[in-house]
């Protein structure tokens, strides 16, 4: 351990799994326990869903059967101009296919000391810098032992190593599933199981459908949803198969090794030809064996130093206090020392992005980062696309975690290869759309069976949000092979999809429609309740987005396209932002009343935060025209709305509620976790025992909100200006950042005391160093130059301290 990491603590072994400690290495994630007779490791792979790759084709197909496409999408908008949203909504019901998959949990790892029932327990940490959770016991017999658990990213493995002082241990180490075991071979080599994988999933609130979870008697059209996992165990004790299981006696160190291999991994990485199950087999149990010869030593020095290399360039500091040991009931959840708590939730929130989603291991961090013990998730911990998905990864950047951003690119590239086909069959477009919901197959159809609310299932806007984040990826690192090679053929399709999708309004403007505002309504003139109408203000402010980025992008690129004279011609007809009577930001092109004015989406503020298409200096009357519809939204809700909240009144220079609100999602929950709370907010969220966000349920996306919102609050650079403590609370009067990045390819370490920045480094990383860098504090605004890999440093007033240097 390094004195400057920073580590929580827990003094009893996980009572639940709401206590339990998280790892991962982007594709293995576990959940650890600890105890001492019997500890769990419930562990997750980012590739386990049910589902198979033909899922999304034959359920469009399915679709345009019953009646789909573009005549009834005409009906539908014929309905709407007559004024019948409730008619407009029922032709709508054919547009929606059967569901998205589910992320399931994959097996347990169970590490029984016989004896130990007495022991006495001595906690256990995680640290947030090195990624190790430990805990340690002493055994009545005088052995004292302690224990490592890591996901290794270096050998894509999970390891956990004990190890006892004053005498020897004995262990049982057990491998078991929630899934159809199909195979099991145990021998002092180890432990190798294979496993049959769902091949539809329903969620939890599907409750009628006949077979929640249904397994096939084999491959699927070419597909086969097989998994195997194997344990192998190195140590200087006895190791002997004991039913399935391994025995261990007489030990004073042992690593446990364990390595998955899925076919639905194979198919993630654009390999088609099955392997075969021997082959899997084989590939876990080789995978494990090749990790365990290295030894605890070299695998935890090479685990170390990839975790550090990815975590240890940026810190944020708020307060006097970060690195050491921190009780996490006492010091964070039921503390008095606010700036402690928002120090350690930035890293955490980075700790965890950097767990879940990393370059080449699996699919994105999904509603539940990859960890989950439920056959029937939330919401089946998939990716829901009109919010949770992009908050995971609105901190990515800003944080210093811009490669952990790369395996969202990579659903992207799957959702918009089905979404080509959605958009062509149910909308008559070019280009490709994805609505609600998505999966690991790439998911573009909405959700809802026939029978889902239009006010979430219809949204033809998820890929219009989702391609924002690669435009996001190119501002912060300046990398044009990326613009041009990944972000253009998406940008690209998503507003071909978007200028076909829109329609003259009859004014000459050009709008959406049907559109929907998530996940809101309104009401009618007779009372009733209703969600489909027209360009609603979320919908015109993505499009206006992805249409002037994909304008840009051509530009940038050198690209002589006539997508960008379609798009010169079309963005001065979309509607603007529009004020309410009553003063807030407009939800819709009309000025409808709300069924619930303290709905926790806010849909029409994705104009101030992430799209930075309002804000105070730019637009004072609409930035107040924002605060004033977040004053009617209020405080509380789950997680993930206090984290949009934090961000948004950050973004609005509100350091006071911003603060505010931060105390409110940073309280303890007091609930039962395991309770769903409605979903309409009305009873709020809080941290878990672990420090996981819930509402309930546990949604990862409040960590990754909470951390981005705190960036917000500290550094800003979305309108060009290296925006310093543009929203900081007057009590957070001492802190530190490093390596804190901005857009145009620059980082920033800065200091504060009394609230003033004392110092600030900009650095540049890439980028057009001929293009002079403004940096803001308060009222102050200076100029600098600074070359490519060089840096300037800039006193108090902002005066330069020292010239450009190199970095």
């Amino acid at each position: 351990m390094n004195p400057t990491d920073l580590l929580l603590r827990w003094p009893a072994p996980a009572a639940d799994w709401n206590e339990a400690a998280p790892v991962g290495n982007g594709r293995l994630g576990a959940m650890v326990f600890g105890g001492t007779h019997r500890a769990r490791i419930q562990i997750n792979d980012s590739t386990v869903w049910s589902g198979t790759p033909g899922g999304p084709a034959k359920a469009l197909a399915d679709v345009v059967a019953a009646g789909a496409g573009p005549r009834r999408l005409e009906e539908v908008r014929d309905a709407l101009r007559a004024g019948e949203p409730h008619r407009a909504e029922g032709l709508l019901m054919a547009f929606e296919g059967p569901y998205s998959q589910e992320y399931l949990p994959y097996a347990d790892l169970w590490l029984t000391v016989p004896g130990a029932q007495d022991a006495t327990y001595r906690g256990r940490t995680l640290n947030l810098d090195s990624g190790i959770a430990e805990d340690a016991f002493d055994l009545p017999s005088g052995a004292s032992v302690t224990r490592r658990t890591w996901a290794d990213a270096a050998t894509g493995t999970l390891c956990t190593d004990l190890a006892a002082r004053g005498g020897t241990v004995d262990v049982r180490l057990e491998v078991t599933t929630p899934l159809r075991e199909v195979h099991r071979c145990a021998g002092p080599e180890g432990v190798v199981i294979g496993v049959e994988i769902p091949v539809d999933g329903a969620p939890a609130h599907e409750p009628d459908v006949p077979e929640p979870l249904r397994y096939a008697d084999g491959p699927v059209n070419g597909y086969d949803p097989f998994g195997a996992l194997a344990l192998r165990v190195t140590t200087d004790g006895e190791v002997t198969a004991d039913g399935g299981a391994l025995r261990v006696t007489g030990a004073t160190r042992l690593l446990a090794v364990v390595a998955s291999s899925t076919e639905a991994l194979r198919h993630w990485r654009g390999l088609d030809a099955p392997a075969g199950r021997a082959a899997h087999l084989e590939a876990a149990a080789d995978s494990a064996a090749r990790a365990a010869e290295h030894g605890t030593g070299e695998l935890l020095k090479a685990h170390e130093t990839d975790q550090r290399a990815l975590l240890g360039g940026t810190s944020l500091r708020i307060g006097p206090r970060r690195p050491g040991t921190h009780d996490v009931a006492r010091d964070i959840l039921s503390g008095d020392d606010e700036l402690l708590t928002a120090t350690v939730l930035f890293q955490l929130g980075r700790y965890l992005l950097a767990a879940a989603s990393r370059p080449h291991a699996g699919p994105p961090a999904n509603l539940q980062g990859i960890w989950n013990a439920d056959l029937r998730p939330a919401w089946s911990s998939n990716y829901t696309i009109n919010i949770n998905t992009q908050m995971n990864y609105w901190g990515a950047e800003a944080a210093g975690l811009g490669p952990c951003h790369e395996p969202l690119f990579d659903l992207l590239d799957r959702v918009a290869a089905h979404g080509r086909d959605v958009a062509r069959q149910l909308y008559g477009a070019r280009g490709w759309v994805a609505h609600h919901n998505t999966d690991m197959w790439g998911w573009a159809l909405p959700v809802g069976m026939g029978r889902g609310a239009a006010s979430w299932a219809i949204w033809q806007m998820g890929g219009a949000w989702l391609v924002q984040h690669l435009w996001d990826h190119w501002e912060f690192t300046q990398d044009t092979a990326f613009l041009r090679e990944r972000a253009w053929p998406l940008l690209s399709g998503c507003a071909e999809f978007l200028l076909d999708w829109l329609v003259d309004d009859g004014t000459g403007r050009l709008g959406t429609l049907p559109s929907t505002s998530p996940e809101n309504h309104y009401l009618t003139a007779d009372g009733s309740m209703a969600s489909l109408t027209r360009s609603s203000t979320m919908d015109t402010a993505l499009t206006r987005a992805v249409l002037e980025r994909t304008r840009r992008a051509a530009a940038l690129l050198g690209i002589d396209t006539p997508l960008s004279g379609r798009i010169s011609a079309t963005l001065p007809r979309l509607h603007p932002p529009r004020i309410a009577a009553g003063g807030w930001l407009q939800e819709w092109a009309d000025d409808l009343p709300e069924e619930d004015p303290h709905h926790r989406h806010l849909s029409q503020l994705v104009t101030v935060h992430p799209l930075g298409l309002i804000d105070p200096d730019g637009t004072p009357e609409l930035a107040a025209a924002a605060a004033a519809l977040l004053d009617r939204r209020g405080p509380g809700a789950m997680g993930w709305s206090w984290a949009w909240k934090i961000a948004l009144r950050a973004r609005l220079r509100d350091a006071a509620t911003a603060r505010s609100l931060l105390l409110e999602a940073t309280r303890p929950f007091e609930g039962d976790p395991d309770t769903d709370a409605p979903v309409d907010g009305s009873e709020w969220g809080g941290l878990l025992p672990n420090l996981f966000s819930t509402h309930p349920p546990f949604q990862i996306d409040g960590n990754y909100g909470l951390m981005a919102a705190l960036t917000e609050m500290v550094l800003q650079s979305h309108d060009g200006t290296v925006h310093l403590l543009p929203a900081l609370p007057a009590q957070w009067r001492e802190g530190e950042a490093v390596g804190l990045r901005c857009r145009g390819g620059l980082s920033a370490d800065f200091a504060w005391h009394d609230g003033a920045v004392t110092s600030v480094t900009v650095r540049r990383l890439a980028g057009d160093d001929t293009a002079p860098v403004t940096v803001r504090h308060r009222d102050r605004t200076t100029r600098v130059r600074v070359a490519t890999g060089a840096a300037v440093t800039l006193g108090a007033d902002l005066t330069p301290r020292e010239e450009a240097r190199p970095c």
